[in-house]
């Protein structure tokens, strides 16, 4: 037994983070909650150097008895999932602080969900996937209902872990089924029983179950009937979390369960996908047209972007591969700074989320107002700014897969979509001003903000070195897969 710690060398740094937050959290009485989300905040930007120091691109490892594998495409997706909670954790702290609700539970809640993320794109056998996944989602439920006196943040709390404990469910019984048939839950196993040519029915539907659990976890259509709800209802800083870690490691598992193991089967799942895809990207497009709540729009934004994301998945190649992680590190700029917005919007002191609310921005705070403006115009997809390289990318890879019709199916979509997108620039630029917003005062807000409508617009002048950076952490993926078969 190979009992090797140290491809798991980020994940028990972290780990050990979070268990001495707890501690901290416990004994210190005086605003605990201000020090434990700066200590985890350093701990995320040790665990980040680790992750990017411990080994070269090129290098695999595997650990703890082949149950956890280091791989480029493990390091490219913990990357983007440590730089989004850095991030979301910054901008937090002023939004809690504000209405004196920064309690130490926010940050080490944060922290053990980074690390159940970090154990699912590096998993390499089902059990592990299921540790991360649980590890990750006990941590959500908690974050969703974390204002306790708001009846909407608990209504929300319930909702999700009613439904994510039944998709959990659902993914562990179909992980059962292959393990039944396969004899084993290890990657690597699972493919040599797929590459006999022999289709079990049994890992086949089991293959859908487990399809369908890591669905709900990205909120693809129809197991997405959550994330409205969740996101209107709780807490914005937390809405801003959801929107972002989970998606990423979610569909970086996603990617690595569907090619590793079952890579033998594309065509058995890639139809699920397919359906999963175009569903997404249709309601996401449609459904957001009409809500009046930002928070809610953003719950269908991101579940038309997860169907995009899906796209690159569906098509199982290298270019496939790649498309998702530009468009998964593109997404995760644009949301960070559009929900930078959401949590400086406030009247009087209270946060709103209406989209009135941003009515003559332009005239108020025109600086912010042009740089939201750069953002919606790059999640709808319009050249040249960043939105439209992450489309143009999964829509080329399924084109080369010959995905005729999800190619164009995604192209409609998008230009329907841009519509709600546009219709916050009308607000902003055209409408009458009711009530004006209070001042931006939070220079970490603002420099998220600025910064990542910035980089969403001069995206195109470092976008080669995106491309080359998710091309050698797609090829890890599909190398590793390949042998496995050998």
């Amino acid at each position: 037994m190979d009992i090797n710690l140290v491809p798991a060398t980020p994940e028990i740094v972290l780990a050990v983070f979070g268990l001495a937050l707890l501690v901290i959290g416990a004994f210190v009485r005086k605003d605990a909650g201000a020090l434990v989300s700066r200590l985890a905040f350093a701990g995320f930007g040790v665990t980040l150097a680790l992750v990017c120091l411990m080994a070269g691109w090129t290098t695999v490892q595997e650990g703890l008895n082949g149950l956890f594998i280091d791989d480029a495409f493990a390091r490219f997706a913990k990357i983007l999932v440590l730089a989004s909670a850095m991030i979301v954790l910054a901008m937090s702290e002023s939004w809690f602080r504000r209405d004196d609700a920064l309690q130490a539970e926010f940050p080490v809640l944060v922290v053990f969900a980074v690390v159940g993320m970090m154990v699912m794109v590096s998993a390499n056998d089902l059990m592990a996937v299921y540790m991360g996944v649980e590890l990750q989602s006990f941590a959500l439920y908690i974050l969703a209902a974390y204002q306790r006196t708001s009846a909407k943040s608990t209504e929300a709390g319930v909702k999700y872990f009613i439904l994510g404990a039944l998709a959990s469910a659902v993914m562990l019984y179909g992980m059962s089924l292959v393990y039944g048939f396969a004899g084993t839950t290890h990657f690597a196993g699972i493919a040599h029983v797929a590459a006999d040519g022999a289709r079990p029915v049994g890992i086949v539907v089991g293959l859908v179950f487990v399809a369908a659990g890591f669905a709900f976890k990205v909120s693809a259509v129809p197991f997405h009937m959550w994330a409205p709800d969740v996101y209107e209802g709780a807490p914005t800083p937390i809405t801003a979390f959801f929107a972002v870690a989970p998606k990423i490691a979610a569909l970086a598992l996603f990617a690595r369960v569907m090619v590793d193991p079952f890579g033998p089967w594309i065509k058995d799942w890639q139809q699920v996908l397919l359906v999963l895809s175009i569903l997404s990207m249709s309601l996401g497009a449609v459904a957001a047209i009409a809500q009046t709540n930002i928070k809610r729009l953003m719950a269908y934004s991101s579940i038309g972007h997860v169907g995009y994301a899906l796209i690159g998945i569906t098509a199982g190649t290298h270019d496939g591969i790649r498309g998702m992680l530009v468009y998964l590190a593109i997404y995760l700029v644009m949301n960070v700074a559009t929900f930078a917005l959401i949590l400086s919007m406030r009247q009087g002191g209270q946060p709103v989320e209406r989209l009135s609310d941003l009515a003559g921005l332009s005239r108020t705070a025109p600086w912010a107002a042009a740089a939201v403006t750069v953002l919606m115009f790059s999640m709808a997809g319009i050249p040249p700014l960043a939105g439209f390289f992450g489309k143009f990318y999964v829509f080329m890879a399924a084109i080369d897969a010959k995905l005729y019709t999800l190619a164009i199916i995604g192209v409609v979509t998008s230009v329907i979509g841009a519509f709600y997108y546009l219709r916050i620039v009308k607000i902003m630029y055209f409408d009458e001003v009711g009530t004006p917003l209070d001042e931006f005062t939070s220079r970490v807000n603002s420099s998220v903000l600025f910064g990542g409508s910035a980089l969403v617009l001069l995206g195109f002048l470092g976008m080669d070195w995106l491309v080359t950076s998710a091309q050698f952490a797609g090829d890890a993926l599909l190398k590793h897969a390949a042998a496995a078969l050998f």
